[in-house]
């Protein structure tokens, strides 16, 4: 069988780069199954993500160093990755656990190909769901006086897990400025969003008091500024005054578990490239 990769590659934009790149991928006798590219006229910057299948015996070493002329040339910051190995993700949650449920389901159907390596949560309530699923569970209680030595042991989890992502499935603690720069594009958040935006306990419920017509939720990465991450995905839907502030949870609920699905399964497929403070997304 065909091997497969993916290949993601940024620089400054100038003529010949897609020529240079599919050139030396099609010298090692290459496939090239998915594209898709973009120049970022304001910062002339060229971002591009190829999917490709290689012969049969063809290593990730060799196309890299077939590759290597390109980089060189083009001044490339490039990344390739293996599609047949299955990314590892860290799913961190505190009471809430929609969100962790929606993902969990994902990956069962086989929707999101990905591994849950272990789930972190600062309450025991989801004890029983990650045993049922068979998966590793740690309770840390998190407070002022223990939560630099929390945030050391889930990085050290993520270091031996060998995890390519952490995801915040309504996880209700704020990360720190050092964790959320250690983990700076490898961590996922789902907040929920409104118009206005609705910060504290019962977000839902004050959205409610405010009539508001319409909410939502938004995917972003982890950064030290809260909630004002890198944007990955986002969703609304229109609610009404008939409905009450149980039934606006209800929606978000969904919103929110849909959205951070969609985030997860682009960031893992390698759909997601940073371009400053935003995101492009490759359908």
């Amino acid at each position: 069988m065909p091997q497969r990769f993916i290949l993601n590659l940024a620089c400054e934009d100038r003529p010949g780069i897609v020529a240079g790149v599919t050139t030396e991928l099609a010298a090692v006798g290459a496939n090239i199954v998915e594209s898709g590219q973009f120049w970022d006229t304001l910062t002339n910057r060229f971002l591009m993500r190829i999917a490709f299948a290689a012969p049969d015996g063809l290593t990730k070493d060799a196309v890299e160093r077939a590759l290597k002329p390109a980089v060189d040339r083009f001044g490339l910051k490039a990344t390739l990755t293996e599609s047949a190995r299955r990314p590892r993700i860290v799913i961190m949650v505190s009471r809430f656990d929609h969100a962790m449920l929606h993902l969990l389901y994902q990956i069962r159907v086989g929707w999101l190909d990905a591994e849950v390596a272990a789930i972190v949560s600062n309450h025991e309530d989801s004890r029983r769901t990650a045993e049922l699923e068979g998966i590793p569970f740690h309770c840390w209680k998190v407070d002022k006086s223990n939560k630099a030595e929390q945030e050391e042991r889930l990085l050290e989890l993520v270091r031996e897990t060998g995890a390519d992502l952490v995801v915040l499935a309504r996880y209700m603690q704020v990360l720190s400025d050092n964790l959320s720069k250690r983990l700076f594009g490898k961590a996922i958040n789902i907040h929920h969003s409104f118009l206005p935006s609705f910060k504290g306990a019962k977000p839902y419920h004050q959205a409610h008091e405010r009539g508001v017509k319409l909410i939502g939720a938004t995917a972003h990465y982890v950064t030290s500024d809260l909630d004002e991450g890198p944007i990955i995905e986002q969703e609304t839907e229109r609610v009404n005054h008939s409905m009450t502030g149980d039934d606006l949870v209800a929606t978000g609920r969904d919103v929110e578990s849909r959205v951070l699905a969609r985030a997860v399964k682009s960031h893992l497929e390698g759909r997601v490239m940073l371009n400053g403070h935003k995101t492009v997304v490759f359908a």
